[in-house]
């Protein structure tokens, strides 16, 4: 389990930072648990480029809300890790993803009937629902999902707050956070620091666990 103090911007206390381990990646709940199909990934390469895949995560309970579906590459892969939970394309009811990134959205086309989520965007079919996510205003899923506009890695990023776990309130964060121990690497992925930046504070503040889009699940200890 990786460990990291910090001190959030504006705040006296300290934090600590707890990387979840390979075995953690099941989170009971009343009524959503949560079950990380993938953990992402960012890794440089020698030549300049890197390789990466997005977080996929997978609510179950009232509805079933998938969130990130990988990259293309990923199909078989998520078909394989819903069937092993007992689901098909189907039975999802809200599909998100969290900003419009290929590693991120690969795998939409798996989903037709279900109610979709890219960044501000919110789809039934061809249908596009009103929303004010691009103004700052959360959107419910039900009484326990709600999306959450957390923009700064992209100008529409959203994440998803999920309350009633076992763990407390978990945010499936996309690239909010890239994984546990970022602060090296988020700001040059970033189209706005500043806002970034507020957004992963009020992150650190009011979420209990956080899923991020590119490593491990890490919880949020508060001193």
């Amino acid at each position: 389990m990786t460990k990291i103090a910090m001190k959030p911007s504006g705040s006296r206390g300290n934090i600590t930072l707890n990387e979840l381990s390979e075995t953690d990646l099941d989170i009971a709940g009343n009524p959503y648990s949560i079950s990380v199909l993938k953990v992402g990934y960012c890794v440089s390469q020698p030549d300049g480029s890197f390789r990466a895949d997005g977080t996929i995560t997978l609510l179950t309970g009232p509805k079933t809300v998938l969130v990130d579906t990988g990259g293309p590459w990923d199909r078989e892969f998520l078909l394989a890790r819903l069937k092993e939970k007992g689901f098909e394309p189907g039975d999802i009811d809200v599909v998100v993803g969290t900003h419009g990134h290929s590693d991120h959205i690969g795998n939409l086309g798996l989903f037709p009937g279900a109610l979709v989520v890219v960044g501000c965007d919110i789809s039934q079919g061809d249908t596009y629902l009103p929303n004010q996510l691009a103004e700052g205003q959360r959107y419910p899923v039900d009484e326990y999902v709600s999306l959450v506009p957390t923009p700064g890695h992209t100008g529409r990023d959203v994440s998803v707050l999920v309350s009633g776990t076992s763990l407390g309130a978990v945010l499936v964060a996309g690239d909010l956070f890239e994984r546990c121990a970022d602060e090296e690497s988020w700001r040059e992925l970033s189209e706005n620091v500043t806002v970034q930046e507020a957004n992963r504070q009020e992150a650190l503040r009011t979420s209990d666990v956080i899923i991020p889009g590119h490593g491990l699940p890490f919880s949020i200890h508060r001193n």
